[in-house]
């Protein structure tokens, strides 16, 4: 039967962040790193904090949050198997307005930042990866930033759903409240709008499910601006 330790090392050694450690080097980071699992609602981080670890998720969904002025929710990043985040901590940021919080039951690998220092020290390739990782987060945040300034709620919405349903026409998992943090809006305003897309023959709606009818339609819609 395998162990929470071999579970641990076998993940860490599928991970594209250590792809340059030999196997005497990942027993090294084995021994340093901690896992454990947690649940729905679990913050690993609040605003305005300043991290001292480095978060690796094995399992589950953890989404990047801030909070407007109203108390609303708006979420920016959804993370999943495999996404690294704390990394600000590592060039001595604050994690500025951001929480991070569990929204599926979630398995995390956590480093030091001492450890992680030494390991950037050793493998300079890593501080390219988490870069790289940096870098594509602010693109991302830009992009909906550029959504919230210039488009509709709706042409928001159809965006949005053309994304998750990226890879096919199925977007699971997703409640109208989150779907609605996603937007910066309230749960109300994201239900009328899909009830909108559904009467257009747009997409169906089951329970955390959205089925997609007609990816044209929706962007259409999503190309028009405010």
């Amino acid at each position: 039967m395998s162990t929470l330790q071999d579970d641990k090392m076998r993940y860490l050694l599928e991970h594209d962040f250590f792809q340059d450690f030999n196997r005497l080097e990942m027993w090294a980071i084995e021994r340093t790193t901690t896992m454990f699992t947690c649940e729905p609602g679990r913050l690993f981080y609040s605003a305005g904090e300043i991290g001292e670890v480095l978060f690796i998720l094995k399992e589950g969904t953890v989404h990047l949050y801030r909070l407007t002025s109203e108390g609303r929710k708006l979420i920016v990043a959804t993370l999943t198997k495999g996404a690294v985040f704390g990394e600000m901590s590592l060039i001595g940021q604050g994690m500025h307005n951001t929480f991070a919080e569990v929204v599926r039951p979630a398995r995390v690998c956590v480093m030091s930042r001492g450890d992680v220092e030494t390991l950037l020290r050793q493998k300079p390739q890593m501080a390219l990866r988490l870069m790289s990782i940096m870098g594509q987060r602010l693109q991302a945040a830009e992009r909906q930033l550029e959504q919230l300034a210039f488009n509709r709620i709706p042409a928001r919405l159809a965006t949005l759903i053309l994304a998750l349903g990226e890879e096919g026409n199925e977007v699971r998992g997703h409640t109208h409240q989150e779907l609605a943090d996603m937007l910066g809006t309230y749960r109300e305003t994201a239900t009328l709008i899909l009830n909108e897309f559904k009467g257009q023959g747009l997409i169906e709606i089951g329970r955390k499910q959205i089925h997609i009818l007609d990816r044209p339609g929706l962007a259409a819609i999503a190309g028009e601006s405010g």
